[in-house]
This record gives C-alpha cells, structure tokens and sequence, in this order.
C-alpha cells in the first residue's frame, strides 16, 4: 500500500470537509475492532446500492408522469440534514450514512429521469464516466502518480472552496432572475465543467489518503461507514457534474 506523510495528513485539510471533521473527531483512544480497507470497500458499495434503489424510485415516478416533486426536493433536504449531522456527529455514521445514500438516491433518480428524458442516453455516460474517474483516480493513487502532498492538498481545497463560492454566488442571483453564466452550452461554460470535474476528481485522491491515513493509524469501526460515507459524497458530486457537462455537449447538437 502506498504510504503518505501521516504528520501532515492528519491535521491538514482533506478538501473534503466531511472526511476532514470526521477523522478530527475520531478518537485514538477507543479501543476494540478497527476500521479496515476492506470493511470500507463494502460499506461504500452498500451505500451505492441504496442510492441506486431509491434512485429507481423517483425515476419510475418522472418516467411514469407521477408527482416527483415532493420526493425530490424532500429527499434533497433530507440529504442535506443527514450531511450535517453526520459531519458532526461521526459516530452516528452506522445509522445516519445509510439514511443520506436513502435521501440523496431520492434526489439522483428524479434529476437523471429529467436529464435522460430530454437527453436518451446521457445518464448511462454519466454513470460510466463516473465509474470511470473512480478507477483513474484510483489507480493513480496506488501507483504513486499522485501524491497528498501539502501543496497538492492546499491547491485542491483552495479550488474547491473556490467553486462552492462561485456555486453560492450563482444560486443568489438565479433568485433575483439572474441566469447564472456558466449553465449555457458555450465554450467558456464546457470549459469551466472539465475543470470542476477535474477538481473534484482530485478530491478523490486527498480522500484515499486521508482514508489510508485513519487505517494505518487504527481508526475506530465506525469510521468505515464515515469514510464510505465521504467517498459517496465525492462521487455523487462528480456525477452529477459530469451529467451537467454532458448536458452542454447535447446542447451544442
């Protein structure tokens, strides 16, 4: 396994403030079964499923001309909710992580029926491209290509944070009737979701990091669902804007 700087690693930012808080509040001194690589992989596989089986939910209610809206927002709110409080509260993670792969299928299937309605075909790439990123990256990781260095670390939080600003910012004026500038299908917009995708894919790597760092360090059991948790998280955010990316290539056709 590819070893990291634990002196720094531990205490620096991840740019995933999820897992960032999560390890922060992980406490050295509980004792008992350890949190593992393996016991990680499964939890994120079975917080995957979950979110493909609510997601087929609202899917079949967009696709079947039912009333979604209800389901949709809720689940979004409720994502958000459970986000939160599993930030805060790590050790509920057993319980919470489950509920929010739940709430945020609910929100994915309305959103990707919507897109693959207008779209044929666009969430099947999405989904795959996804997928595709995930072994990239991890794959670069494992063979040391990219390293979390501090500076690697310190460039993709700054990027991030730059992003949800920029998100922030973009969502007050869309209230006021202010169309946001980057969700045309220009070239400077295209332009603009490689990046955001290409930031949020080196998430992955500070969060394979910080994940290895907790296993090497003897992190408590429940941090396997906290962790599995935060690599969902990453992978619903790339989803979903590698969707929106594909979404501007069709709009250019």
């Amino acid at each position: 396994m590819f070893h990291i700087d634990h002196n720094f690693i531990r205490y620096m930012e991840s740019s995933n403030p999820v897992l960032k808080r999560g390890f922060a509040n992980a406490s050295d001194s509980l004792v008992g079964t350890r949190m593992s690589l393996n016991g990680t992989i499964m939890k994120t596989a079975a917080l995957l499923f979950l979110v493909f089986c609510s997601a087929t939910y609202t899917w079949y209610q967009v696709t079947h001309g039912e009333n979604y809206v209800p389901w949709v927002f809720g689940g979004m709110i409720g994502a958000l909710v459970l986000c939160l409080v599993t930030v805060f509260k790590s050790e509920w993670a057993a319980f919470t992580a489950p509920c929010y792969a739940l709430c945020k299928g609910l929100f994915l299937g309305g959103l990707s029926a919507l897109f693959e309605t207008k779209y044929p075909g666009l969430v099947l790439n999405a989904v795959g491209l996804t997928l595709s990123v995930l072994l990239v990256m991890l794959a670069v990781y494992r063979m040391g290509w990219l390293r979390a260095t501090p500076r690697f670390v310190k460039g993709v939080v700054a990027a991030t944070a730059g992003i949800l600003v920029f998100y922030l910012v973009s969502l007050v004026l869309s209230m006021f009737g202010i169309a946001p500038v980057m969700q045309g299908s220009s070239t400077l917009s295209i332009g603009f979701s490689l990046l955001v995708v290409g930031i949020a894919a080196m998430n992955l790597i500070l969060d394979f990091a910080v994940i290895e760092d907790g296993i090497d360090r003897g992190a408590p059991l429940y941090m396997e669902w906290y962790a599995a948790f935060s690599l969902v998280v990453t992978l619903v955010w790339i989803y979903v804007e590698i969707l929106n990316l594909l979404r501007k290539f069709q709009g250019r056709n």
